[in-house]
C-alpha cells in the first residue's frame, strides 16, 4: 500500500551500547514467527523463543521490542536454553497459544507462549491490556534456560531504566516477573535471568503493564487453562467441514487476534515496514483499520460462522466512519486519539536493511472509491445472513449512496494506492456499482427510504461505461484503467460481486489473460506494470491468488481452482500463517505479517470450494445466504 513519507521524526535515538567482539544477530525469515494475541495487541515470536517485535499496550503503540526490524539496536525477549539446541513450533490445536520445543543434547524442553485471555471480557471496559505469559517446562532430562529481556522502547529511541525487587523487575511502565532474581545488565542495558529445570518442573516468565499489575490476576497455569478453553470455544464455531478446516480455523483465529476488543476495529496487520522487496522502500505501517480490510475481515468471518461476535466492527463503523465533501477516509486509527501522519525512523535499519522503516500511513489521504462498495457488502452480507439490522445505520449509508451517485465519474488512487496519479480504475467502478446494488436491495427489502430510482439509474450507467471503458481488444481482458493497458487481477472479482456473470465470455478471457501474464507457478502478481510511484519489485500477492481461485470456481473450472488452492496452502508458513506476498521461485513470504488480506482470501477460498461442491462442507444456512449474495449481493449483469 504505497503512501508518502513525511521525513519526520519525534525524539533522538539512544542506541543500546554492545560488547566488543559479540555476533551480529541474525535475520529470521518472516515467516519464521508465529503470533501471539488477545485482542489489545500482538507479539511475534521466532521459533527459537524470541519476541522480536511488540507494541505495548495498543496494536499501533511504539514498539518495545523491534528486533525484526534492527537485529542490533531494536530489542527483543528471548527465553531459550542455555546449550546448543534444535527447536520447532506449533500452535496449541485450534488456538493461539504457541509451544515451541527446543531439543538439548541434556533433555527437552517446551516454551508455551499466550497472552492472558483470562480478562478479555474487561477488555471493553479498562485500558489494560493484559499480560504476556510465557511458561518453560523440562519434559525430559534437564534444560537450563536463559531468559535475555532487552527492553528498546518508543522504537528504540528511549533509554530503559531498571529496578530491581526480587523476581520483578521494573522499566517504565512494565513490571517483568521471572522465577528467580533479575540481574541487571548496564553495559547492554538488559535483564537476564537463569533456572535450570528438570523433568516435570516448569518456570513462568510474564511481563504487564501497570494498569494489568495492579489488578487480581490468576496464576500463569491457570490462565494457560482458561485461555486454551476459551480459544477452543470460539474457534469451534466454524461451520466449515472438510480437509482444509484446520488452516481455515487457523486463518480465523488469525484474523481475530487482529480486531481491536475495545473498539471493534480491526488492523490491516500488526507490523510496520516489513519489506515487500529486501533492500527496497515498500515498506509501509499497516496498524490501521483500512475500511476495505476490515469489511472483507467481517465477510470472512460471518462467512467461516463466526456469527456472534463481529458486531462491534458495525459499532465501531458508526461511531467512526464520517461522510466529509471528499467522501470517508480510507483507513483509520483503531482508537480516534492515534495518529495516522507518517514518519521515518532513521535509526533503524529495517528488515534486511530494507529502508526507510515508516511508523504512520500517508495513504490516509487518499481517495479510493472501491471502500464504498466494500463497506456496503459486509453491511449486505450480514444483513442477508440475519447478523445484523442496517436500520440504525441507515441515514449514514443513505448520505454514502447519494454521495457515490454524484461521484462515480471521479478519478481515484485505486485499491492498490499508486502514486503515479489519479485514474478512472475499473474496479474502483465496479465496487461503486456494487455498493449502489447493495443499497438497492436492502432498501427494497426493508422498505426503507431513499433515492431508490436514482441508485437504479447510475448503478446502470456505472456498468455500460465500464463494459464499454474498461474493456480492452487489445488484452483480451479487462483493464487496470481506462486510461491505461494493463492487466491488473483485481477484475478477477468483476464476477465474484456479480458484476457480470462467472461464464461471460469477457470474464473467461480475463481469466486467461491473467493466467497467461500475472501467474507464475499458480501464484498471481497483482499487476504487470502500473503508474506506481515507487521503485523496486515485489512479491506475488496472496489474496489476488485467492481471487483467480474464486474466478476459476465462478467460470465452471473448479478442478483448476482447487489444483491453485492446494498450491497456494503448500506455501504456508509452519504455522499456516501467510504475509502480504509470496516470491515464487523461493517461496518466501514478503510484506506485514501477518496480513488480513491474505487470510481473509484463504477462508473464501476453502469455503467457495466447498459450496461449489468440491471440497468440504458448509452449512446450508451458510450455502443459501452465500448463493444467494455471491460476495455479498445482487443479481450479476448483463
Amino acid at each position: 500500500m504505497p503512501n508518502t513519507s513525511l521525513n519526520n521524526r519525534s525524539s533522538v535515538p539512544i542506541p543500546p551500547r554492545r560488547r566488543e567482539g559479540a555476533p551480529r544477530d541474525e535475520y529470521r525469515p518472516i515467516e519464521d514467527y508465529g503470533v501471539i494475541g488477545n485482542g489489545h495487541t500482538v507479539a511475534l515470536v521466532s521459533s527459537r523463543g524470541s519476541i522480536d517485535w511488540l507494541c505495548f499496550h495498543r496494536f499501533d503503540s511504539p514498539s518495545l521490542f523491534a528486533r525484526i526490524l534492527d537485529p542490533d539496536h531494536g530489542g527483543y525477549w528471548s527465553i531459550q536454553p542455555e546449550e546448543p539446541f534444535k527447536s520447532s513450533h506449533r500452535y496449541r490445536e485450534a488456538t493461539n497459544v504457541l509451544e515451541t520445543t527446543f531439543r538439548c543434547a541434556d533433555g527437552t524442553a517446551v516454551l508455551r507462549d499466550f497472552m492472558d485471555i483470562a480478562s478479555v471480557a474487561r477488555l471493553r471496559r479498562l485500558p489494560a491490556p493484559g499480560r504476556i505469559i510465557r511458561i518453560a517446562g523440562c519434559t525430559e532430562g534437564k534444560v537450563e534456560i536463559a531468559c535475555n529481556c532487552l527492553p528498546r522502547p518508543n522504537y528504540a529511541r528511549t533509554r530503559p531504566e531498571f529496578a530491581l525487587r526480587g523476581s520483578q523487575a521494573t522499566f517504565g511502565a512494565y513490571t517483568l516477573t521471572g522465577p528467580a532474581r533479575w540481574q541487571a545488565d548496564d553495559a547492554n542495558e538488559a535483564l537476564t535471568g537463569r533456572i535450570t529445570l528438570h523433568a516435570g518442573e516448569t518456570a513462568a516468565f510474564t511481563l504487564a503493564t501497570d494498569d494489568d499489575a495492579a489488578l487480581p490476576q490468576l496464576t500463569p497455569e491457570d490462565s494457560l487453562e482458561v485461555t486454551t478453553d476459551y480459544w477452543r470455544q470460539w474457534s469451534g464455531n466454524c461451520t466449515y467441514d472438510g480437509p482444509y478446516r484446520d488452516i481455515v480455523i487457523r486463518s480465523a483465529l488469525t484474523l481475530k487476534m487482529m480486531t481491536y476488543t475495545p473498539s471493534g476495529a480491526i488492523v490491516a496487520a500488526p507490523t510496520t515496514s516489513l519489506p515487500e522487496t529486501f533492500g527496497g522502500e515498500r515498506n509501509w505501517d499497516y496498524r490501521f483499520t483500512w475500511i476495505r480490510d476490515a469489511s472483507l475481515t467481517l465477510y470472512a468471518l460471518l462467512l467461516a460462522g463466526y456469527l456472534d461476535d463481529e458486531q462491534p466492527f458495525f459499532d465501531w463503523l458508526v461511531r467512526t466512519v464520517r461522510l466529509k465533501g471528499t467522501g470517508i477516509s480510507i483507513l483509520y486509527p483503531v482508537v480516534p486519539e492515534s495518529r495516522t501522519t507518517e514518519e521515518v525512523l532513521d535509526h533503524l535499519r529495517g528488515y534486511r536493511d530494507s529502508r526507510p522503516v515508516r511508523i504512520g500511513n500517508q495513504a490516509a489521504v487518499q481517495e479510493q472509491l472501491d471502500v464504498y462498495g466494500e463497506i456496503m457488502g459486509a453491511i449486505q452480507f450480514a444483513w442477508k445472513i440475519g447478523k445484523y439490522d442496517p436500520t440504525p445505520l441507515w441515514g449514514r449509508m443513505w448520505e454514502m449512496l447519494d454521495w457515490v451517485t454524484h461521484h462515480w465519474h471521479d478519478r481515484d488512487s485505486g485499491l492498490w494506492e499508486v502514486r503515479g496519479g489519479v485514474r478512472h480504475f475499473v474496479y474502483s467502478k465496479a465496487m461503486l456499482w456494487f455498493a449502489l446494488n447493495c443499497g438497492i436491495e436492502i432498501a427494497e427489502e426493508m422498505r426503507l427510504p431513499g433515492d431508490v430510482e436514482g441508485w437504479r439509474r447510475e448503478r446502470d450507467m456505472i456498468h455500460e461505461e465500464v463494459l464499454d471503458k474498461g474493456w480492452s481488444d487489445t488484452l483480451g481482458a479487462f483493464k487496470q484503467s481506462y486510461e491505461d493497458e494493463q492487466l491488473d487481477a483485481a477484475n478477477l472479482r468483476l464476477s465474484t460481486i456479480n458484476f457480470i456473470k462467472g461464464d461471460d465470455p469477457r470474464m473467461l478471457s480475463t481469466i486467461d489473460a491473467t493466467l497467461e501474464h500475472l501467474v507464475v507457478d499458480d501464484l498471481c502478481y497483482r499487476y504487470i506494470d502500473a503508474p506506481e510511484g515507487v521503485t523496486g519489485k515485489e512479491g506475488s500477492f496472496v489474496v489476488c491468488t485467492t481471487w483467480l481461485i474464486n474466478a476459476l470456481i465462478r467460470a465452471g473450472r473448479t478442478k483448476e481452482a482447487h489444483r491453485t488452492f492446494q498450491s497456494l496452502l503448500a506455501r504456508a508458513s509452519s504455522l499456516g500463517l501467510y504475509a502480504e506476498e509470496l516470491q515464487p521461485a523461493t517461496g518466501i513470504h514478503l510484506g506485514n505479517f501477518p496480513q488480513s488480506f491474505s487470510h481473509i482470501g484463504i477462508i473464501n477460498a476453502a469455503v467457495s470450494l466447498a459450496h461449489a461442491g468440491y471440497v468440504g462442507t458448509v452449512s446450508p444456512y451458510h450455502a443459501a445466504a452465500a448463493d444467494a449474495a455471491g460476495h455479498g449481493g445482487g443479481k450479476p449483469g448483463p
